[in-house]
């Protein structure tokens, strides 16, 4: 991991392509701005997260889902 300090208004730059800018300090928090081509996703964390538990989570339930497709073709 890649730490660095940045004051408001300052930016690094990721790929050449990509500007992550520091745009407000309040209270603990910091406002971001990323900069990127639109073929490039942004999603935060916590969602990224979420959708990939999700699909965990539906693949799980597909193969239950095949389990049970399997059993009712061998009563017939």
């Amino acid at each position: 991991m890649l730490i660095l300090t940045r004051k408001k208004g300052e930016a690094i730059i990721v790929n050449g392509n990509i500007e992550i800018r520091v745009i407000e300090l309040e209270d603990g928090r910091v406002k971001i701005g990323i900069e990127a081509p639109k073929d490039i996703d942004i999603i935060r964390k916590e969602l990224y997260e979420k959708v990939e538990e999700e699909n965990i989570a539906a693949v799980k339930h597909r193969h239950k889902l095949e389990d049970m497709k399997r059993l009712l073709e061998k009563d017939k």
